[in-house]
């Protein structure tokens, strides 16, 4: 364990609070732009494993320090909903909801140094650590448990159903159509391992800052989840079908994580962290690449 890295995550909690959960993921969207397309181009890549996925900004630690920050605001009514994450929290002047980002930008760092460099699971570890992250979050600060209470004759919904659903079979179709054949366009073009490794990198920062349409009030679906996992699918199989056939799996698990975890709940669980985990999991155990561990 890095003794700085581990003082530097109770920062990059606050900065997760300050900024808000989606904000501050956003940023890591941009940081893992620039990084991949560093190491794209040949050059030493020093931003994304120290700042986009390091203390600073990772998603295990910024954007969970965020999530927890708005679930505790969201408990003590200082916002309005504990689901928020897109409100920039520094508004509210509450040191107490600043200090439990930072409080749980170092619980993120942990999960994520024990579940990676000890237990070595063989997915991506920031996502699993968003979620475990998420999930204590759920049960300190939430009243609902797990996946949460419908209202009293309500119909609970796990699917989204008709054009709902076909809309996201599409979405899951084009990015990952996208994402799979144009990592083929690469591979015909003589591009290097250190190009074509770092491509899933460079599809899931631009699908993730591409949320910054979400943050100012567009109907910007989540795509990260589905750009990284194509990508990752079509490097790891050599076959740019399998990123269309994992973009549409991944579209459909997402909403399915998305309408189980937070249709009915006052904190976020975050579909796109969980979807990724898994998915790479799977990736990785069909064609032992090992991507994302850590």
């Amino acid at each position: 364990m890095n003794i700085f890295a581990f003082i530097a995550s109770f920062g990059g909690g606050v900065i997760g609070a300050y900024m808000g959960a989606l904000p501050a993921f956003i940023m890591t969207g941009a940081i893992a732009i620039a990084g991949a397309v560093a190491s794209m181009a040949g050059g030493a890549d020093m931003t994304v494993g120290f700042v986009a996925f390091g203390s600073y900004l990772g998603p295990h630690i910024a954007f969970a320090g965020g999530v927890a920050a708005a679930a505790y605001a969201g408990k003590t009514k200082k916002l309005g909903s504990g689901t928020d994450i897109l409100s920039s929290l520094y508004g509210l002047s509450d040191p107490m909801t600043l200090l439990v980002g930072g409080i749980f930008g170092v619980i993120g760092f942990l999960i994520h140094h024990l579940t990676g460099a000890v237990l070595h699971l063989n997915t991506d570890i920031p996502g699993f650590t968003v979620i475990i992250s998420a999930i204590i979050v759920r049960f300190v600060f939430g009243t609902g448990g797990l996946v949460g209470k419908a209202e009293p004759g309500g119909i609970r919904e796990y699917f989204t159903a008709g054009k709902g659903l076909v809309c996201n079979v599409l979405l899951g179709l084009g990015v990952g159509t996208a994402a799979g054949f144009v990592y083929q366009v690469l591979v015909d073009s003589g591009a290097s391992a250190a190009v074509t490794g770092s491509y899933p990198v460079l599809c899931f920062g631009i699908a993730a800052f591409s949320l910054i349409f979400t943050q100012t009030g567009f109907a910007m679906p989540a795509t990260h989840h589905i750009a990284l996992i194509s990508a990752l699918a079509a490097v790891s199989s050599g076959n740019p079908v399998m990123g269309v056939i994992f973009g549409i799996l991944t579209s459909l698990f997402g909403d399915f994580i998305g309408k189980t975890f937070n249709s009915c709940c006052d904190t976020h669980i975050d579909p796109p962290a969980f979807t990724i985990f898994v998915f790479t999991f799977i990736v990785n155990i069909l064609y032992g690449s090992g991507f994302f561990r850590a």
